[in-house]
């Protein structure tokens, strides 16, 4: 890299640095593959956060959701949102966008929340369509073993689903000690 190169990719660097914090441990040394292709529409709609692992830029969400849906250029808006420290905190909510990965059957996106930089997004595995024609839960994560998330359709996810979420997180190599389970409200409208 040239000197010139480096001076002006290191303040961007640091800057990127700086809105993300810094990651939290590994919790899975050897992150799998995707288990299944993703069908867009399927995946489309509104998730609640059942479980993640900690990140700065989510540190003491609660009530996360994110929503995902078709923008006119191709690519999948991706609306976050959270309210700050408790379900009665300050309500915060980020917009990106999103495009899939080319040959990865849909299972790999890349998202964006500043504009040109994007960071990977594993759909690792999802439920089956239900008769509605969307997947029931989705577990996402990322290359580095860093970042994991668990998603539901609902707020308050059955006994079943649950179990089947934390079984799945360990069978895919993820470290369950690490998880943040997140609140969410009791009822939604």
């Amino acid at each position: 890299m040239t000197p010139t190169r480096s001076l002006i990719l290191a303040p961007a660097l640091a800057l990127i640095a700086a809105c993300v914090g810094t990651p939290g441990p590994v919790g899975n040394a050897s992150v799998p593959q995707p288990a299944k292709p993703v069908e867009t529409q399927a995946y489309l709609g509104k998730w609640y956060e059942y479980g993640r692992y900690e990140a700065p830029f989510q540190e003491g969400c609660e009530g996360v959701t994110a929503e995902y849906s078709l923008r006119d250029d191709g690519k999948i808006k991706v609306v976050n949102s959270c309210y700050k420290d408790s379900l009665d905190g300050e309500f915060d909510q980020s917009t990106g966008k999103a495009k899939i990965v080319e040959d990865s059957a849909g299972a790999k996106l890349k998202v964006s929340f500043f504009g040109p930089f994007y960071g990977d997004y594993w759909v690792l595995d999802r439920g089956e369509q239900g008769a509605d024609g969307l997947y029931p839960w989705s577990i996402v994560g990322e290359p580095s073993g860093r970042y994991l998330w668990m998603l539901t359709r609902g707020p308050q996810p059955d006994t079943a689903t649950r179990t089947l979420l934390e079984q799945r997180v360990k069978e895919l190599g993820y470290d369950w000690s690490l998880v943040r389970k997140t609140e969410q409200p009791a009822n939604v409208a």
